[in-house]
C-alpha cells in the first residue's frame, strides 16, 4: 500500500522540503491585525512580515485545527489507497493532536477498513520536523509502514529540542513564567534556555545572561548530548534572526562533523508564543538529554 507522511503545519520544515518530498500538511491559522491567516509556510504573510509586525506591537492568536479538517484530510488519501502516517504537534501542548484522534475514529465508525495512525510526537517547531524527516526518509527507503511506524515510537523521545529565547514578554502573555520575572529578566538581559520534555510540555531549563553567551550553550548542549553526528541531520530554525542562526551554524560546523546542517524560520504558530528572536536547535540523543 502507498504511504503518504502527513503532518501540521507546526513541524517549521521549508516549503521547499515539504514540496520536494511529498509530504502533506495540514496548516494551522492564526490572527494578526484584525485578519485570519492560514500557515502556509510564510506565502499568504511572508515570515519576516510577521515577526517585524509582532515587533512594532501586534498580538496573533493562534487556532486549533479541527476535526472536520482532519476528516478531509485522511478521507482524501485514503479514498485514494494510500496508507496514512499522521505524526501530529505534542498533545500536551494543543489539542489539536486529540481532534485528529476524534477524526480518525469517525472515519473507523464508516468504514474499518482504513489504515490511518495518529502518532503524538511528543515535539514541537522543527523537533516535530525532524521526525517527518527521518519518517521521509524511510519512506523514500521503501520501508514497511510498520517499520516507519516503530522507529518513530523508538525514537521520538530522543529528539532533542534546546532554544532560547530573546524576550520574556511573550512567555509572560503565555503564562510560562510570572510578570515579576519577566521584568527581571529584562534588566537583567536574561535569555531563558528552554527544552520540551518526555511529556511534550516545554520547560525552562536555565535563565542565561547575555544573548551570545545563550547561543554557545546551545552548542555546548549539542556537544554533550549528540549521538553519532557524522550520521545526523542537525535543524537550526529561528524567529527572524538569520545572522544568529549562521553564527550557530558556524560554530557548530567548526567543531563537529555533522551530515548537514537544514536552518529555516520558526513559522508564525510556534513564533507566536516565542517572539522575535528564538533561535532552535534540535537533534537526536540517547534521551531528550540535559545541560
Amino acid at each position: 500500500m502507498k504511504i503518504v507522511i502527513m503532518t501540521d503545519s507546526c513541524c517549521d520544515l521549508s516549503y521547499d522540503y515539504i514540496e520536494e518530498n511529498n509530504i502533506h500538511i495540514i496548516p494551522f491559522t492564526y490572527h494578526i491585525d484584525g485578519k485570519d491567516f492560514i500557515d502556509d509556510f510564510g506565502k499568504s504573510l511572508g515570515y519576516k512580515d510577521f515577526y517585524n509586525r509582532v515587533r512594532k506591537g501586534s498580538i496573533p492568536t493562534t487556532s486549533q485545527i479541527t476535526t472536520y479538517t482532519f476528516e478531509e484530510n485522511f478521507r482524501k488519501f485514503t479514498s485514494e489507497g494510500y496508507s496514512v502516517i499522521y505524526i501530529g504537534f505534542s498533545s500536551a501542548l494543543s489539542s489539536t493532536f486529540n481532534n485528529a484522534i476524534m477524526a480518525r475514529n469517525i472515519l473507523l465508525e464508516e468504514n474499518p477498513l482504513l489504515d490511518i495512525t495518529i502518532i503524538d510526537s511528543k515535539s514541537a517547531s522543527v523537533g516535530q520536523g525532524a521526525i517527518i524527516f527521518y519518517a521521509s526518509e524511510m519512506v523514500k527507503q521503501g520501508k514497511s509502514k510498520e517499520e516507519i511506524i516503530n522507529w518513530i515510537e523508538n525514537n521520538k523521545l530522543k529528539v532533542n529540542h534546546w532554544f532560547v529565547v530573546d524576550s520574556l514578554e511573550h512567555l509572560k502573555r503565555g503564562g510560562r513564567i510570572s510578570s515579576a520575572s519577566a521584568a527581571v529578566g529584562t534588566l537583567l538581559d536574561i535569555k531563558p534556555l528552554l527544552s520540551v520534555d518526555e511529556d511534550g510540555k516545554l520547560r525552562v531549563v536555565k535563565k542565561i545572561r547575555g544573548r551570545k553567551k545563550s547561543i554557545k550553550t546551545l552548542l555546548e548542549i549539542l556537544r554533550n548530548n549528540i549521538i553519532n553526528p557524522e550520521q545526523q541531520m542537525i535543524f537550526i530554525n529561528h524567529g527572524d534572526c538569520l545572522n544568529e542562526a549562521e553564527y550557530l551554524k558556524g560554530l557548530l560546523l567548526s567543531e563537529l562533523k555533522v551530515k548537514d546542517v537544514m536552518l529555516n524560520y520558526v513559522g508564525p504558530i510556534i513564533g507566536t508564543h516565542t517572539g522575535p528572536g528564538m533561535l532552535c536547535m534540535v537533534f537526536l540523543g540517547q534521551d531528550r538529554g540535559k545541560i
